[in-house]
């Protein structure tokens, strides 16, 4: 079998690839890039076995980067496992190492409260804006058992607050000191919040980029009273194009509350450090940037050797959130969850057919045992939200 060429499209803003093969065998990815970046991979796979996964990887891996330059690379392996899986007539979860879970956890991105009054932009950002939110994703019918919420520079909060940072530029990724004034904020809303989630649903907490190190030890340890799943990115993190693991080290060290982080990193060479210096509690790679599905279930074994748990990031569409669960059914007992962010996209899981829906029930997603990720794009639907000017892979 040979990779005979790669095709992208674009449904809403995230472009989408087909791999196709000599054998009339294809295979999904999303690129979470422009697709011109992944389309001037095109010529470095052109002719290779696709089911010859890491010797396909070998020619590409190098030509990614931290968020948003390993995207392409991500997103051709993706489709490389889904050709694989349809050629063995497998999930590719067999082909990854077998799963050890019939059912894998997904928790609900929030980001910031409720706009109460719809003419003040900043009234999203008050604990009753917050706990508004929180009654509404409780009431979701996808049953979520974990809830995240943006605070500190993540969706502006902190930004909203006057007084509420010393200095910080009005732009992201932002990072700055914050204030006794800004710091009460934050945990208004948190307690606003728990008082609505108490322990029945996990409660996590988008922070940043980023906080300077003393603010977000202060944060930190400020939080400790609410018994957190884990405050995520407080130093660096998205778009960030470095992780300074001794920082991440010091605020750990510092407090009872998880730290987490890791969505922009490329590889598992960007991991080592966080992980063997037990420099955060939990880590956070997204397949869609990290290498692939295969790459985050490596970083997942990793860490737990050193006793490190992982929550992966992820926000796109049904493609990479099934490449999500054929990776998380495969690690270890240190998977908590992973990210979903399309609750109030209606039409979200109809773009594909052939797998089990609704996709999530009671906060989980059933494990396909179909062959590849398990999915097939439903054309027609997929043909009504094609952004301006892009074709159906033609």
């Amino acid at each position: 079998m040979k990779i005979v060429d790669l095709k992208a499209t674009i449904i809403d803003r995230i472009p989408v690839i087909r791999i196709d093969t000599d054998e009339g065998i294809y295979g999904y990815g999303e690129a979470h890039c422009p697709k011109q970046h992944v389309l001037d991979l095109k010529p470095f796979i052109l002719g290779q076995d696709p089911t010859n996964v890491e010797r396909v990887m070998l020619r590409i891996r190098h030509r990614g980067g931290f968020k948003p330059w390993g995207a392409g690379v991500s997103a051709i392996e993706m489709a490389l496992w889904d050709i694989a899986g349809k050629a063995a007539g497998l999930p590719v979860y067999r082909l990854i190492g077998g799963k050890i879970r019939d059912r894998v956890r997904v928790y609900c991105d929030c980001g910031s409260g409720v706009p109460l009054d719809p003419k003040d932009p900043s009234s999203a950002y008050s604990p009753e804006a917050y706990a508004e939110k929180a009654r509404r994703r409780k009431r979701l019918p996808e049953g979520f058992t974990i809830l995240k919420f943006d605070i500190g520079f993540h969706g502006r909060q902190l930004l909203s607050v006057p007084g509420g940072v010393y200095e910080a530029l009005d732009m992201y990724p932002s990072k700055g000191h914050v204030t006794e004034r800004g710091l009460k904020a934050e945990i208004e809303i948190v307690k606003a919040l728990k008082e609505v989630l108490g322990d029945e649903i996990g409660l996590a907490l988008d922070c940043g980029p980023g906080q300077s190190l003393p603010a977000a030890i202060s944060l930190a340890k400020a939080l400790e009273p609410f018994n957190l799943l884990w405050a995520e990115d407080l130093l660096t993190g998205d778009y960030t194009p470095f992780t300074d693991a001794e920082a991440y080290r010091i605020l750990s060290t510092s407090t009872s509350t998880p730290i987490l982080t890791g969505e922009q990193i490329y590889l598992r060479n960007g991991f080592r450090s966080l992980i063997e210096k037990n420099a955060v509690d939990i880590v956070a790679p997204d397949i869609c940037d990290v290498g692939g599905l295969a790459e985050a279930k490596w970083i997942a074994e990793f860490a737990d050797l050193y006793g490190v748990l992982i929550a992966p990031h992820f926000l796109g569409l049904p493609i990479a959130f099934m490449a999500n669960v054929h990776a998380a059914a495969a690690m270890p007992l240190n998977f908590i969850a992973f990210e979903h962010h399309m609750a109030d996209v209606p039409w979200w899981e109809d773009l594909v057919k052939g797998v089990e829906k609704p996709l999530i029930k009671d906060g989980f997603v059933r494990v396909p045992d179909t062959p590849g990720l398990g999915i097939e794009l439903e054309e027609k639907v997929v043909r009504k939200h094609l952004a301006e000017g892009e074709t159906y892979f033609e």
